[in-house]
């Protein structure tokens, strides 16, 4: 078969010209040259474009956008967001250390998550962060308790499971009743109210997150009734709810995914925040695979073509520990060559040299490509380099940030003397 034309989610960032794979205005060949493979290679415009989505739909009104630093927690990439604006949203002592180093506002943190140690609490309230989103009862008291201790009051939002399906993986599901996340919906008021009786506790806000990769505005709208009927029954309470965080989780293209664009998506909920007589009240959202995912790629090279009698196999020098999320989701990322070849393409399998069966990184693709030849894995900015790991030592890839034509070493490739450096083998 001949090969097709190829397309990946991303443009206009990254596209052919010339019969060669450009990033902004930097040939993706020049950058496998230069730093190697495998190559994680950003484009800067591509994820200011995207939070400008967000920017004009809450045009005019009081909100504040902070970056889901677990999609992609690189320094620059932060300071990108930051510097546009943005606060972060953090699940960890160590993002919230990295958030620090981006040069992000403390007042425009929220700490998100299910297992807040004391010390990360505690080094959260001496920073001065913005908000706890809180996701049980122990937690409130643990965190009410840290915070007595401090002198301080911890602000706090409850973080509510509205039990509403977002349509999406199992495994990045988060708002329904057999989730791990939040406190039940039915649950809700008698939390607020015992959250409100805490002396080192300051409720500002309610929170709700329904997972990830949604691709339907339905969800977000179920979700919305959900929260804003609970808001009037604790304000009914004689409970102040300031700020109002509809979370995340905004899907994007990865194999012909037709996600709402942020802007469009926001004015329908604007519309029924103002219908209910909410639509002065501050906004929270924390975005994180919708601003980053589409504005990075993975380049690989192809080792070897293996040929079977059931499959045929590129191997290239990507594999799962670079790109977790097709072995932990059985995720598509399109597949692309750096420099396309004429000719007849077969069809392949593209797998790592891991010794596992899971590691693969596209299954029956048609491509044509040689070993030596450079492929590109779309989509790859969002949890890829975030979760790599070092398995079979491996050493994480280095990471490129392009801006027009300028390009920025964001992240060294990683040796196996860096890997070795914290262990202490036997002396004797």
């Amino acid at each position: 078969m001949t090969s097709p034309t190829p397309t990946l989610p991303g443009q206009p960032f990254f596209a052919y010209r010339n019969g060669q794979l450009m990033a902004e205005d930097v040939a993706v060949a020049d950058l496998a040259r230069t730093h190697g493979t495998p190559l994680f290679i950003y484009s800067q415009a591509a994820m200011l474009s995207a939070l400008a989505a967000y920017q004009r739909g809450f045009a005019g009104r009081q909100a504040l956008i902070c970056y889901a630093m677990k999609a992609n927690s690189n320094l620059a990439i932060l300071q990108t967001f930051v510097q546009a604006g943005c606060g972060l949203d953090i699940v960890s002592g160590g993002e919230l250390e990295r958030a620090l180093r981006a040069g992000v506002d403390p007042a425009k943190i929220i700490f998100s998550g299910v297992g807040k140690t004391r010390t990360e609490m505690r080094r959260a309230l001496q920073v001065g962060i913005g908000c706890f989103n809180v996701e049980s009862l122990p937690e409130l008291d643990v965190l009410n308790d840290v915070a007595i201790n401090l002198g301080l009051r911890a602000p706090i939002s409850l973080r509510v499971n509205p039990d509403v399906d977002a349509k999406t993986h199992p495994y990045i599901s988060t708002g329904l009743k057999g989730n791990k996340f939040g406190i039940a919906h039915t649950d809700a008021l008698a939390a607020y109210r015992h959250a409100a009786a805490l002396p080192g506790l300051h409720v500002k806000g309610i929170d709700c997150h329904i997972g990830s990769q949604i691709t339907e505005t339905s969800p977000y709208l179920d979700a919305m009734d959900r929260v804003l009927d609970l808001v009037q029954a604790i304000e009914a309470a004689g409970i102040p709810i300031e700020h109002i965080d509809f979370g995340g989780g905004l899907g994007i293209d990865y194999h012909g995914d037709t996600p709402p664009a942020a802007d469009a998506l926001w004015q329908q909920l604007l519309a029924k925040l103002d219908a209910r007589g909410y639509g002065q009240r501050k906004i929270v959202i924390e975005p994180g695979r919708s601003l980053i995912g589409n504005a990075g790629i993975c380049v690989t090279e192809v080792l070897y073509g293996k040929t079977g009698e059931a499959k045929n196999f590129l191997i290239v020098d990507a594999a799962m520990n670079d790109l977790p999320r097709p072995a932990m989701y059985e995720a598509y990322h399109a597949i692309v060559p750096v420099t396309p070849r004429t000719g007849e393409a077969s069809t392949w399998d593209v797998v790592g040299p891991v010794c596992e069966s899971g590691d693969w990184l596209g299954r029956d693709r048609t491509l044509n490509a040689q070993p030596g030849d450079w492929l590109a894995v779309a989509s790859a900015g969002a949890y890829c380099m975030s979760m790599a790991s070092t398995y079979n030592t491996r050493g994480r890839a280095a990471e490129v940030l392009v801006r027009g034509h300028q390009t920025h070493v964001i992240r060294e490739r990683e040796s196996t003397d860096d890997q070795l450096r914290l262990e202490r083998p036997l002396t004797d």
